[in-house]
């Protein structure tokens, strides 16, 4: 039986990104050929290696006794084994995927530069991966789709607060910086404050936005995966595409409004549904920067089922290649194979 979550986030702030450099050279990460080049185009920054790292790399007894010592600490428990490797397929193999399709994603999807944007895309891969992970023999499975979850969370509290108050010097994600999207607090003179904090209150409004959207958009492509590739369009047209003409496709000459949106009731802002004045709700700008096109953008949509095909292909051929990789590979091995193609093959 898994810890509370509250525990796990303690343990993985304290753990996986503390030794994990060390005990990937000894034992986890295995080289990538030289001749094969990254097919995300992405390159996560690197941390230096420190003196134990190069010490285990280069001297056999050092290995040797740097395993034998960490064996004594539990760190060869399947719990803390799969906190570690989880942190490595996260980081490599989900975060990087926005970044590595944005010309995609933004251009031929219209989705913002916003964190909102990032988090759609980012978890889109994340279920993607755990429809894989849940497969592995327990208690395995249970540990790795945790602990990716944790990762996932943590990186977003981490950028959420970068974003609600940037300062100098500026924070360090859990991860990795993003180009994908842009800071909308950062002043526009770029003076920044020192050392704010962000509130604590809309930190955890936010958080509580982000984990039902995660719920909602894998139980309904989960629903997809199993039902049919109709299901699974739907779902991305909603999730990934903003439900962009769900109220009706304006056209030249006709009076529609500025914004119109499908409205979210997510995230306790809305107490009472019946009590929601719905036409003041689509046309209001929400800052997601996902509305409908207007009536002179109206050829926009002819690309809607092209490109609801390619993204649904893309999560078949996906899971269908994940799915042929070993139990051990996923556990043990690299994370190059376990890495994302591109949405539109060549």
């Amino acid at each position: 039986m898994l810890p509370p979550p509250s525990l796990l986030r303690s343990q993985l702030r304290s753990l996986p990104r503390r030794l994990p450099s060390s005990f990937y050279a000894a034992r986890y990460i295995k080289s990538t050929p030289k001749n094969q080049p990254d097919s995300n185009n992405v390159v996560v920054p690197e941390q230096p290696k420190n003196w134990l790292t190069r010490k285990v790399e280069t001297s056999p007894v050092a290995k040797y006794w740097f395993m034998k010592f960490t064996a004594l600490l539990g760190f060869h428990s399947p719990k803390n084994l799969a906190g570690i490797r989880t942190f490595a397929l996260y980081q490599h193999v989900c975060a990087v995927m926005p970044d590595a399709q944005r010309e995609f994603w933004q251009n031929e999807c219209d989705l913002p530069p916003t964190f909102q944007s990032w988090f759609t895309v980012t978890n889109l891969h994340l279920w993607m991966l755990t429809v894989r992970l849940r497969a592995l023999p327990e208690p395995h499975g249970k540990y790795y789709v945790q602990f990716l979850l944790d990762h996932f969370f943590l990186d977003i509290e981490d950028r959420i607060r970068a974003i609600l108050q940037p300062s100098i010097p500026p924070r360090d994600p859990y991860t990795f910086h993003s180009p994908f999207y842009v800071n909308p607090n950062i002043p526009k003179d770029g003076k920044l404050k020192r050392g704010s904090r962000a509130p604590e209150r809309l930190v955890s409004r936010q958080l509580k936005i982000f984990k039902e959207q995660w719920m909602g958009m894998g139980m309904w492509f989960d629903y997809g995966l199993v039902t049919s590739d109709m299901e699974l369009a739907s779902t991305v047209w909603r999730n990934l595409l903003g439900a962009r003409g769900s109220q009706g496709i304006a056209y030249p000459g006709m009076n529609a409004p500025k914004f119109r949106r499908a409205v979210n009731l997510v995230g306790g802002r809305v107490v009472d549904p019946e009590k929601v004045d719905w036409e003041k709700e689509q046309t209001r700008d929400d800052g997601s920067g996902v509305h409908d096109y207007a009536p002179e953008e109206v050829d926009q949509y002819v690309r809607y089922p092209e490109l609801m095909l390619d993204i649904v292909t893309y999560i078949r051929r996906e899971i269908a290649r994940l799915e042929k990789i070993s139990d051990e590979e996923i556990m043990e091995g690299g994370v190059e194979a376990l890495k994302f193609g591109r949405i539109r093959q060549k």
